[in-house]
C-alpha cells in the first residue's frame, strides 16, 4: 500500500434500471437511446449544414475551396477509358441501391445465421447507415451547392453536390463491417479484412471526384458524416452495453476455475454503468461459479474506489471485482497492491486500456467470464508524484504534453457521445501545440536534455485498435518504458508516424535526435522548462513543471484469461490484510 489517498474525479449519475436479458441489456424502455441518438444527430446534421454553408458563402474564395476547380479539372484531363471503367465499379460500391442491398444482406446474416445471432451488432450497422442517410437529406436541404464545371460521367441526381451521398453511405457500410470485423472476429486476418473495408469508401470517394460529380471537399463531407454516424451508433449499441449473462441454475464451480480462497466476493462499481439490472447478472454470474457471497460497494464522486476497495481488503475479501473505465480500475488497483487480494476486470469505460492489454474481452459478461475460467496474473504498478500532484498510482500510463492536453480538453459529454474518438478529435485541436524543454533522469543515471512536444510513460503498450506505441512495454516485467515525441515540421511529423507504426529508428541525416525515441526504466525525475499538462489513466491533473515516476513490479494480482492449452493458476497461498 501506498498510504496515500487516490483521487480521481468521477461523476457519479443515476444508475439506470435495467431488465436483465441474455446477451444484451438497454435502458428500461427505448425513450433514452433514442433521445440520444436524435441529439447527437441533430447536432451531427448541424456540423455538417454549418460546414456547408461556411464551404458556399464567407469560405467560397479562400484556400483550398479556390483550388477545387483545379483538381476537377486535373482529373478530367487524365480520364482514360480504363481508369473510367474502374471508377465507374468503384462509384457503385456507394450506390444507393448497393449501399441498401448490403446492409441488409448483413443484418440478415447477423440475425439468422445458425450460431451467429447478433442483434446488437445487426441494429448498430442499420442504424449507422440510416443515420448517416437521414443526416444526408438534411444536408442537401440546406446546402444548396452548384456540380462542378467539368463533364459529369453519371447523370447528376437533383441533391446538392454537398455532401457526396454515396461516399457517405459506403463509408457508413464498409467501415461498420471494419468495426464489426475487428470487435467480433478471432481470425489473425481480421485487421487485414478491417483495412480493405475501410480502404472501399476512399475508392468511392476518389471515383466520385473523378467522374467529376462532386468537389473535394463533397467527399470529404461525406466521409465525415459516415465516420460519425459509425462513432455514434458504435457508442450507443456496442459500447454502451450492460454486462449480461444468462441465468443457469447450477453454482458448481465450472472446471479451470481459478482456486480462489473462500469468502466474500465485493464488486466495487460505478453507477453511472453498472445499473440494478446489470448488478443481478453479475451476481448471477458469479453464483455459477460458485460465488453466492456477493456484494456491492458503489462508487461516489467523493470516493472513487480507494475507500470501497480498502473496505474490501479490511473484511477479508476472497476476489475484487471492479466494473468502470480505467480511472475506476486504477483507484481500485492502487488500493490491492501488495495485498495478494485478486481482482478481475469488468471494463465499462471509453479506453478499458488495461484490459485490452491483459486480453480481456471488451464485452463485459465475457470479460468476467474468462477471468473466472482464467488464471491469476502478477501485473505491475506505476506511481507518480510532482509540484501539485500527490503521490498517485497508475495502472496504465502517465505523462505530460501533448498526450495530456488532449485529455485536458476531451469533456465526458463528448467521450459519452464518441468513445474513444473523442480523444482523436480532441488530438486534431492540440497537435500544433509548443513543445518545451525536459530534462529526464532515469535510474540515477546523468541527466538528459529534451525538447518535447510529449513525454509518456507506459506500464502497457497498446492502444485501441491494436495499435502498439510503445513495443517493449509489458505491465510484467518491473520497468517502465518512456516515449519521447518531438516532431518538427511536416517531415518530422511524417518521420515520426514511420517510427510509430514500424518502432524503427526516425532519424534522419543531419538531424541531432529522431523525433521519437524511447527508454525503460525502473525510476524516473522529469523536469519541464514551463508547467505542462499532466495525465495519469486518462484522468488530468494539475499542471506542473515535476514527474517523477517509480515502478511498483508484481504489485497486482489481476485474473486473466487462460491461455490455450494452460492449465489455470494457483493464487498466492498466503495475503498480506491491512486495515
Amino acid at each position: 500500500m501506498w498510504g496515500v489517498p487516490m483521487s480521481v474525479s468521477v461523476p457519479a449519475r443515476p444508475a439506470d434500471e435495467r431488465t436483465p436479458r441474455a446477451g444484451f441489456t438497454l435502458p428500461r424502455g427505448s425513450a433514452g437511446a433514442l433521445g440520444r441518438l436524435g441529439v447527437l444527430t441533430a447536432t451531427q446534421a448541424g456540423l455538417l449544414v454549418g460546414a456547408g454553408l461556411l464551404i458556399t458563402g464567407p469560405a467560397k474564395h479562400v484556400w483550398p475551396m479556390t483550388a477545387e476547380d483545379a483538381i476537377d479539372e486535373g482529373l478530367e484531363e487524365i480520364r482514360t477509358s480504363t481508369l473510367t471503367t474502374v471508377s465507374s465499379v468503384a462509384s457503385e460500391g456507394g450506390n444507393t441501391l448497393t449501399v441498401i442491398i448490403g446492409t441488409l444482406l448483413v443484418c440478415l446474416g447477423l440475425l439468422l445465421i445458425p450460431r451467429l445471432p447478433r442483434w446488437r451488432q445487426a441494429v448498430f450497422l442499420a442504424v449507422a447507415v440510416s443515420t448517416q442517410a437521414l443526416v444526408f437529406l438534411v444536408i442537401t436541404l440546406c446546402v444548396d451547392r452548384e456540380r462542378p464545371d467539368v463533364h459529369r460521367l453519371d447523370a447528376s441526381p437533383p441533391t446538392s453536390s454537398y455532401t457526396s451521398g454515396h461516399t457517405g453511405a459506403a463509408t457508413a457500410l464498409y467501415t461498420g463491417l471494419a468495426v464489426l470485423v475487428l470487435t467480433r472476429m478471432r481470425s489473425p486476418w481480421r485487421r487485414v479484412l478491417a483495412g480493405l473495408l475501410v480502404l472501399l469508401p476512399l475508392l468511392v470517394a476518389l471515383a466520385r471526384l473523378y467522374r467529376g460529380m462532386h468537389h473535394p471537399t463533397d467527399v470529404v463531407g461525406g466521409l465525415v458524416n459516415g465516420l460519425i454516424s459509425v462513432a455514434v451508433a458504435a457508442r450507443l449499441l456496442l459500447v454502451d452495453a450492460t454486462v449480461a449473462a444468462a441465468p443457469h441454475a447450477a453454482t458448481e464451480a465450472p472446471t479451470g476455475t481459478p482456486a480462489l480462497a473462500e469468502g466474500t466476493v465485493f464488486v466495487v462499481h460505478n453507477p453511472s454503468v453498472t445499473g440494478a439490472g446489470a448488478r443481478e447478472e453479475l451476481r448471477a454470474l458469479l453464483g455459477r461459479h460458485g460465488r453466492n457471497d456477493v456484494e456491492f460497494l458503489e462508487t461516489t464522486p467523493e470516493d472513487p474506489g480507494p475507500g470501497q476497495a480498502r473496505e474490501a481488503v479490511r473484511r477479508g475479501a476472497a476476489l475484487v471485482v471492479v466494473c468502470g473505465g480505467d480511472g475506476t480500475i486504477r483507484a481500485v488497483a492502487g488500493e490491492l497492491a501488495d495485498t495478494g487480494v485478486p481482482l478481475a476486470l469488468v471494463p465499462s469505460g471509453t479506453g478499458n486500456l488495461l484490459a485490452r492489454n491483459l486480453g480481456l474481452p471488451l464485452d463485459p459478461a465475457k470479460a468476467l467470464e474468462s477471468a473466472l475460467t482464467g488464471r491469476t496474473r502478477r501485473v505491475d504498478l506505476g506511481r507518480v508524484e510532482g509540484d501539485g500532484l500527490p503521490p498517485t498510482g497508475f495502472a496504465v500510463m502517465a505523462g505530460a504534453g501533448l498526450d495530456a492536453a488532449v485529455m485536458e480538453r476531451t469533456g465526458d459529454r463528448a467521450k459519452s457521445a464518441l468513445g474513444w474518438p473523442a480523444y482523436v478529435l480532441a488530438g486534431m485541436e492540440e497537435i500544433g501545440g509548443g513543445r518545451t524543454e525536459v530534462t529526464l533522469r532515469l535510474d540515477g543515471g546523468p541527466a538528459l536534455r529534451r525538447e518535447a512536444r510529449m513525454v509518456l510513460v507506459a506500464n502497457v503498450g497498446t492502444l485501441q485498435g491494436g495499435v502498439r506505441l510503445l513495443p517493449q512495454a509489458s505491465p510484467e516485467d518491473g520497468h517502465l518504458d518512456l516515449l519521447v515525441l518531438d516532431p518538427r515540421g511536416a517531415g518530422g511529423w511524417l518521420r515520426a508516424l514511420r517510427t510509430l507504426l514500424s518502432h524503427k529508428d526516425g532519424a534522419a541525416a543531419g538531424q541531432e535526435l529522431p523525433p521519437v525515441e524511447y527508454f525503460r526504466f525502473r525510476h524516473a525525475e522529469l523536469t519541464f522548462a514551463t508547467p505542462q499538462p499532466r495525465e495519469y489513466d486518462g484522468e488530468s491533473a494539475a499542471r506542473g513543471t515535476r514527474l517523477t515516476v517509480s515502478v511498483l513490479p508484481g504489485a497486482l494480482t489481476v485474473l486473466v484469461p487462460r491461455e490455450k492449452g494452460a492449465a489455470p493458476d494457483t493464487p498466492p497461498a498466503t495475503r498480506v490484510v491491512t486495515e
